[in-house]
This record gives structure tokens, sequence and C-alpha cells, in this order.
């Protein structure tokens, strides 16, 4: 089996799909139907963290992405802009998501300058693999605040402005790490699980609110270049007969669980190729 990944990879060219009104997800939205709604997206990375701000853009949502990387930021915006000219134009943050005064001031700004936040994904992994011998102590900390502390930052402050409104969608990514500890991946799994713990309990106070609150756990490997590059005859052996996750369609999983009504919402959502053992 691959080794299981969550959601970080490299770089991947975007799949243009074709646009689409975003009249379904208008019953989310209390400010002017005119203007647009905005996805806001943490860990816009190159693989799913693209493929989730394609599909919004296609829809004709704001994207405003968000990760430490400027550089990678304006590559993802730019390559929007080209394929989805009739969206809005979308937004890049660089933002450290483990900072709370950055994380703060990225929902500020958007709130302020492209409109209310409908649908907000926390996308930031740390898959990390060490032997409980070898896990430092700096190691456990920096993993916990990259995948547990960012995600209750940015879920406590775009709930903060959802709840005003009565209106919103949160997502996580989870991983196989989520659910099940595997050997020589205490510090990943333990920030993982924290992660999906705090999804629940946001769920279970924020809904009765109107807040979608969602987690989607990715389980297996996904089709990008680090992961055919790292391990090449698994990978293409796997590819050949569907058995690695396509960013495009964990994306689309993603913008089904917004447009979903309050009447069946889904909390949790695992994902995997239909021949991976679980």
């Amino acid at each position: 089996l691959l080794l299981r990944l969550g959601s970080m990879a490299l770089r991947q060219p975007l799949r243009r799909i074709q646009p689409v009104g975003y009249s379904n997800c208008a019953r989310h939205a209390s400010f002017d139907q005119k203007a647009p709604p905005v996805c806001l997206i943490f860990g816009a990375g190159d693989a799913t963290g693209a493929a989730i701000a394609s599909r919004f853009a296609a829809a004709g949502f704001a994207v405003c992405a968000a990760r430490r990387s400027a550089d990678k930021l304006h590559e993802l915006t730019e390559r929007l802009a080209s394929d989805y000219p009739s969206a809005p134009k979308p937004r890049a943050f660089c933002c450290d998501a483990r900072c709370e005064d950055q994380v703060a001031s990225t929902i500020d700004e958007v709130e302020e300058n492209v409109g209310p936040i409908s649908v907000c994904i926390h996308n930031i992994g740390a898959n990390v693999q060490f032997g409980i011998a070898e896990t430092t102590p700096r190691v456990y900390r920096k993993v916990w605040e990259m995948v547990s502390l960012s995600a209750f930052l940015v879920g406590q402050g775009v709930s903060q402005r959802m709840v005003e409104r009565g209106t919103g969608t949160i997502m996580f990514t989870g991983a196989t790490a989520s659910v099940r500890g595997g050997a020589g991946y205490s510090a990943f799994s333990g920030a993982m699980f924290a992660k999906r713990s705090l999804a629940q309990s946001m769920a279970r106070e924020l809904g009765p609110k109107g807040i979608h609150v969602a987690h989607v756990v990715i389980d297996g490997a996904i089709d990008t270049p680090w992961v055919r590059s790292t391990f090449p005859e698994k990978a293409a052996a796997a590819a050949k007969v569907g058995g690695l996750l396509e960013p495009d369609a964990i994306a689309e999983n993603f913008f089904h669980l917004h447009n979903q009504p309050r009447t069946a919402w889904t909390h949790e959502l695992d994902l995997r190729p239909y021949m991976e053992k679980w």
C-alpha cells in the first residue's frame, strides 16, 4: 500500500472546469445576492487546495487563497484568473495559520475588502514519520501547531463572523491518521486526531446556529508529482487501475458538501480509491 499522505503534495496542473452559476449556493448567503459568494482556503497548496480553489472559482465564487509561500500563491491566482475570466478576481493572502494575528487579519481583510465569507476550508497538514523514541518535543509541538492550533484559530475566527449571519460552511481536511494512529506517526496522528475532534465539537455547537461544519478524511495516496516521484513503481501501478485519489475528484466532494441542504448535512465524509484497503 502507498503511504497515506493526507493533503500535502507538490504542484500539479489544474483541470479547467466549465464555469457554472452559483445559484445553488444562494441559500447560504444572507448578504446582497448580487455579490458573489466568497470561498476562503487556508492551505491553498498545489494539489488538493488548488483543485478546491478551481472548483469554487468555476462556480463563480470569489476565491481567496491563503498559504505561507507568496510566490506559489500568485502562481495559483494567476492560473485561476486565466482559466475562469468570468469569475471574480481571485485574491492571494500570505498567511502563517499558526499565528493568531495573521489569521485574524486575513479573515478581517477578506470580510472587509472582498465580502462575507460563505465557505472556509482548512486544508493544512504536516505528515511526518518518526518513531516514538525519535520524536522530539520540538517536532511534536511544531506538528501540533501546524495542524491543530491552526485549525482552531481558523475555525474560531471565521465562525464568529458566520454566526453573526446565521449561515456558512467550514470544512477541515483530514487523513487516515485522523482516525487511525499508525506506527511511526505519533506526532501526525496526535495532531490530526485533535483536528478531527475540534471539527466534531464545532459541528455540534454551531450546527444549530446555521453553520455547517464538515470533516473530510482523505484515506489514500493522492495523484501528485510528489507521490509519483517518491513511489514511482507503486504509484504507476496504482494509477493504471484508478488506485490514486484525484485532486479534482476530492474538490468535487468539498463543493458538494457546501451545497447540501440543511435538512441533510454530512459531518464526516471519507474518500478513498475503490481498491484501497481499509
